[in-house]
């Protein structure tokens, strides 16, 4: 996984729901840890698919339940791309 890309997805993230970067470890859970409901979970969704230029399937969102899991999701769209 590219250091870069993890980087990217947490900001992306935590400009999303207010956080600092740096609160955002990969096993950080957005419903129990981040409070993230199901509208800030389609918008941190919709701010992965502009930034990197992916497509997330609406059956996606629900199975992204960590950080970790969005960085993977990302690193894989990207994969598929090349």
């Amino acid at each position: 996984m590219s250091v870069n890309i993890e980087q990217e997805v947490k900001q992306l993230i935590a400009n999303v729901i207010g956080r600092e970067p740096d609160e955002l470890k990969p096993e950080t859970n957005f419903w129990t840890d981040l409070g993230v409901d199901s509208i800030k979970a389609i918008e941190i969704t919709v701010a992965l698919e502009r930034q990197f230029k992916i497509s997330v399937r609406d059956e996606q969102i629900p199975k992204i339940a960590t950080v970790g899991d969005a960085i993977n999701l990302v690193q894989q769209a990207l994969d598929k791309k090349v």
